[in-house]
C-alpha cells in the first residue's frame, strides 16, 4: 500500500488557493498510486485562523472548500483536518463581545476521513491548547468521543495536533482500543529542539499501540510563526518509514510495510536559520510585498538579517541603507560596503547629521538635546529616513534587534525599532553570531566581514560607546535571560547562579520596558518563548518579585 503525505504551505484565509493546492497534492497523489493521502490540521483554512472564524461566512465558506476536496478525492482516500460547525449553545447575547465574537457557534477542529468523495470516519480534538501563542478556547470547543475508523481492511486511529502530547485521551484510548495505523494531523509551530519532541512522543504511541504512526505536519511561515514540516512515518519498533524534509512543501511516500529509512537529522542552529529564512519569505509572499530594506551599521545584527533576507528573497529584492552620524568609525563604512558586496545588494549611504543639527537646533530653545536625548534622536533620524525609503520605494522595512535588546528596552522607539518584522527578535546575542559563522561556513565565503564578528557591539550613539557600557556582558545576559524567560525561574533561584544587582537590574529594565515591546514589529518565533503572542504582560505592573 502506499501513502502520501502532502506537507502544505496554506495562506490563511485563502481558501481558494489553499483548496487548489491541495486538489493539486490529492491529483498528485492518486497518479502516483497512493491509496491514501493525508493533509494537515486545517490545511484549507491555515493556521492559525483566529478571528477569521467570527466573520460572518467564513466557515461557511471552508465548508465548501471543503466540498471541492471531496470532489476531487474520487478513487482515492484522503485525511485532512478541518473545522466543523456543531450548531450552537446558549450564550450571553446581550454583551456585543460575545453577540459579535461568536459566542454561541459552537466549533470542533476535527480531523476528517473521506472515502471515494464521502467522509466516512472523524475525530475532534479534545485538547486544545491555550497557552504560549495558542488561543484555540477562544474558538473551539473540545470534543468528547473518540473513535476508531474502518478502512479497508485497517482500524485507523485519528487525531489532531496536540491531543498527540498528552498521556490520556484520544491517542490513549484509541491503542487501547486496538489499531493497525494511527494518524495525526498538525499544525505545529516551530521552535528550538520541538521536532525532536515530536519524534520521541509518536514513536512512544507507535510502540504502546502496536501500529504504525503517521504524523503530518504543515509547512511554511505565517505572521510571527513558522511551521517547519518533518512530516514522518514510524514504526512501533522506533524504524522510520517516512521522513520529509523540513521546511520543505511538497507530497511524500511511503508503504507501511516498506524498508525502513534514515531518521530525521537534528536540524539545530540550522534550523532556525531555515525557520527564519522560511518566515521572511512566506511574509514578503504571502503580503504580495516587493522587497525588504535593512538599515546596514556595520554591527553583527543588521548584517546577520541582511544576509537571511539576501537567503530568503534573492539580492534583487533585498535593498540596504547605510546611515552614518557624528560616532559612525570609519571601519562600520567599511564593513557596511563589504557585508553589501558580498550579498550583491543595493547600499545607499544617507549621511544623518544635516538633519540631526536641524532637529536639535529646533529642539534646543525647549530641551537640551543632550545625552540620552541626542542619542534616541540619532536613531529617529534614521527610522524616519529608512521608513520613508520603504513609502518611496513599495517595500517594507526588517528590524535588527536581537531577544536581549528588546528584553532591555536597549532600542529607540520610533527608531531602530522600526519595522514590519523582526527576524532576530528570537535570539540570544550569543545565537547570532553562531548564525553568522553559519552563514559564512555554509557559503563558504565571507558573507559577514570578519571585522564584524570580532568588534564589540556598539550603538555608536556616543563617543566611545560600546554594548557592555550600557548592559551587562552578553555571556552573563544571555544564559540569565534564557532562565528567566524561556525557563521560567523565580528570581530567587537566579540569584544562585547570576549576581543579586544583575538579576534586580534586568528585572526591572524588563518590567520597564513592556511598552516598547508592545510596539515592536512581529518577532519570529524560534525558542519555546518569544516575545509577541506568546508572552503577555501587563505594561501597567507592580510586581516586581
Amino acid at each position: 500500500m502506499l501513502i502520501a503525505v502532502a506537507q502544505l504551505n496554506p495562506t490563511v484565509g485563502d481558501l481558494h488557493g489553499n483548496t487548489e493546492a491541495a486538489c493539486l497534492a490529492v491529483g498528485e497523489a492518486r497518479q502516483a498510486g497512493a491509496e491514501l493521502v493525508i493533509l494537515p490540521e486545517l490545511a484549507l483554512l491555515g493556521y492559525p485562523p483566529r478571528d477569521l472564524l467570527h466573520r460572518p461566512g467564513f466557515v461557511e465558506a471552508s465548508a465548501g472548500a471543503l466540498m471541492r476536496v471531496l470532489e476531487a478525492s474520487q478513487g482515492t482516500t484522503v485525511v485532512l483536518g478541518h473545522v466543523l460547525n456543531a450548531g450552537k449553545r446558549p450564550a450571553n447575547m446581550a454583551d456585543p463581545s460575545s453577540r459579535d465574537f461568536g459566542g454561541e457557534e459552537i466549533l470542533h477542529v476535527a480531523v476528517l476521513l473521506a472515502e471515494d468523495g464521502a467522509i466516512v470516519g472523524r475525530q475532534a480534538k479534545q485538547h486544545l491548547p491555550c497557552y504560549d501563542v495558542f488561543d484555540e478556547c477562544r474558538y473551539f470547543t473540545s470534543g468528547r468521543s473518540v473513535d476508531v475508523v474502518q478502512w479497508k481492511d485497517l482500524r485507523v486511529g485519528l487525531s489532531v495536533c496536540e491531543d498527540l502530547w498528552y498521556q490520556s485521551g484520544v491517542l490513549e484510548e484509541q491503542a487501547r482500543a486496538g489499531v493497525d495505523l494511527m494518524v495525526n494531523v498538525s499544525a505545529s509551530p516551530y521552535f528550538r529542539g520541538k521536532a525532536a519532541l515530536r519524534r520521541g512522543l509518536a514513536a512512544r504511541w507507535a510502540e504502546q499501540a502496536g501500529a504504525t504512526l503517521v504524523y503530518a505536519n504543515m509547512v511554511g511561515g505565517q505572521d510571527e510563526l513558522v511551521f517547519d514540516g518533518g512530516s514522518f512515518a514510524v514504526r512501533p519498533d522506533g524504524e522510520f518509514l517516512l521522513s520529509a524534509p523540513s521546511f520543505t512543501p511538497g507530497v511524500y511516500y511511503f508503504d507501511p510495510a516498506g524498508p525502513a529509512v534514515e531518521p530525521p537529522p537534528a536540524l539545530d542552529m540550522d534550523g532556525t536559520r531555515q525557520a527564519i529564512v522560511t518566515g521572511l519569505r512566506d511574509y514578503v509572499r504571502k503580503n504580495s510585498l516587493d522587497g525588504v530594506w535593512i538599515a546596514v551599521s556595520g554591527g553583527v545584527d543588521s548584517a546577520v538579517v541582511a544576509a537571511l533576507a539576501w537567503e530568503a528573497l534573492g539580492a534583487d529584492r533585498v535593498s540596504t541603507v547605510f546611515m552614518p552620524g557624528p560616532f559612525t568609525a570609519p571601519e562600520s563604512r567599511e564593513q557596511a560596503l563589504s557585508l553589501a558586496d558580498a550579498l550583491g545588494v543595493t547600499l545607499l549611504e544617507l549621511p544623518i547629521e544635516e538633519p540631526l543639527e536641524t532637529l536639535s537646533r529646533t529642539l534646543a530653545a525647549h530641551a537640551s538635546p543632550q545625552g540620552l536625548v541626542a542619542e534616541n534622536l540619532q536613531a529617529r533620524v534614521r527610522g524616519v529616513l529608512l521608513m520613508a525609503l520603504c513609502n518611496a520605494t513599495g517595500r517594507i522595512a526588517l528590524c535588527p534587534a536581537n531577544k536581549p535588546e528588546i528584553s532591555l528596552g536597549y532600542n529607540t522607539l520610533y527608531g531602530d525599532t522600526v519595522g514590519a518584522i523582526a527576524p532576530i527578535g528570537d535570539l540570544l546575542k550569543g545565537e547570532v553570531y553562531e548564525l553568522a559563522r553559519l552563514l559564512n561556513s555554509d557559503h563558504r565565503r565571507e558573507l559577514i566581514p570578519a571585522g564584524t564578528l570580532e568588534r564589540p557591539p556598539s550603538a555608536e550613539l556616543r563617543a566611545g560607546q560600546r554594548d557592555d557600557q550600557d548592559l551587562p556582558p552578553y555571556e552573563v545576559l544571555d544564559p540569565l535571560l534564557k532562565a528567566l524567560l524561556v525557563q521560567n525561574e523565580a528570581p530567587e533561584s537566579l540569584s544562585e547562579s547570576f549576581s543579586q544587582p544583575v538579576v534586580d537590574d534586568v528585572l526591572r529594565r524588563l518590567s520597564r520596558s513592556e511598552h516598547k515591546r508592545r510596539q515592536m514589529p512581529l518577532i519570529i518565533k524560534v525558542s519555546p518563548k518569544a516575545f509577541g503572542t506568546g508572552r503577555r504582560m501587563p505594561i501597567t505592573n507592580r510586581y516586581s518579585e
